[in-house]
């Protein structure tokens, strides 16, 4: 062999030894790296005095985002929530299932205003609540959903509301998420890799949002006050 061959040979060598050492430290740290994808994606900022609090819809079977919602409401932070709900048919829509909710936990159903929307994702639903916000004179509002998605709404509010607007987004506990260890259940996985996908997608969509008023979908329907 001559002597350029056997030092190929050691490089080669060299490199995948440094390969496999890489791939046994990700291995043995697996679980910190998990975690902390886990985390990254969850801002919860301190809530301070608002006008109102935006709950999102969307809520989870225990209803998490309402729980917060109402603690925070109780807490003083604000006066009123807006249960910002898709509708679901002509007559009916989720705004209905979300004010039950936040009764139930104690609010007052005049604290309450019902918003009914068609938004398809988060983008639409803050473009949909802008409106109404712009309108009541709001400048400042406590956003509250979901840990995982609290990322993704902080990036679309705070670029969908006018600047004026100052959107604090709390996070609420998710049954079905948990950040430290939500490789271990399929639900965990699902919601991660939606939000990730999720997030991209309002990068894109809103790539312009900097320069361009934001747009209001037409049809969305008129808040209905309690």
């Amino acid at each position: 062999m001559i002597p350029g061959q056997r030092g190929g040979i050691v490089f080669k060598l060299v490199v995948l030894l440094a390969l496999l050492a890489i791939l046994a430290l990700v291995y043995l740290l697996r679980h910190p790296l998990l975690r902390a994808a886990g985390e990254f994606w969850v801002v919860d900022e301190a809530p301070q005095t608002a006008d109102a609090i935006l709950l999102l819809s969307d809520d989870n079977f225990d209803a998490d985002r309402a729980a917060r919602a109402a603690e925070l409401y109780h807490n003083g932070w604000a006066p009123r929530i807006v249960a910002s709900g898709r509708m679901l048919r002509r007559y009916a829509g989720l705004a209905e299932l979300m004010q039950h909710d936040l009764v139930e936990r104690g609010v007052p159903a005049e604290a309450v205003v019902r918003f009914s929307q068609r938004a398809d994702n988060t983008r639409e639903e803050a473009e949909a609540l802008r409106p109404l916000v712009v309108e009541r004179g709001w400048r400042r509002i406590l956003v509250v959903t979901s840990n995982y998605h609290t990322r993704r709404a902080r990036y679309i509010f705070g670029r969908v509301f006018p600047p004026e607007v100052e959107a604090r987004v709390v996070a609420a506990r998710d049954s079905g998420y948990d950040p430290k260890r939500w490789w271990e259940s399929r639900l965990g996985k699902k919601l991660l890799l939606r939000e990730m996908l999720g997030f991209c997608w309002a990068m894109w969509e809103l790539r312009h949002a900097e320069t361009s008023p934001a747009r209001t979908p037409a049809h969305v329907p008129a808040p209905a006050h309690p």
